[in-house]
């Protein structure tokens, strides 16, 4: 079997997956928008610059900040590793916070 092309975004889908069973997941690899930065002069990781959105009942009663220290403790390995995660843009909502934002949109 091949290895992977997305191996950063495969172990971050498994490990929030695994942990939070969001009902919805996206993950968005904007790394190549930030390739010329000088912080990335030297790395040759191809993922370092990620914006994720999870639906999940397990941020039910949690405010934001609490709901991106969940995700961040999930990810520290990725976050500390030498040409891992560089920035991580969060949206983290509920189900029924997810269903208030689709009616809006749909308006």
């Amino acid at each position: 079997m091949a290895s992977s092309q997305t191996p950063m975004e495969d172990i971050m889908r498994q490990k929030i997956t695994q942990a939070l069973s969001p009902t919805a997941l996206e993950i968005f690899n904007d790394s190549h928008l930030h390739a010329h930065h000088k912080a990335m002069k030297d790395t040759t990781s191809q993922e370092t610059h990620f914006r994720v959105f999870i639906t999940s009942a397990a941020f039910s009663s949690k405010m934001q900040p609490a709901r991106h220290r969940m995700v961040y403790t999930l990810l520290k390995d990725e976050l500390a590793a030498q040409g891992g995660i560089h920035a991580l843009q969060l949206r983290t909502r509920t189900p029924e916070e997810d269903e208030k934002a689709q009616a809006k949109e749909a308006v």
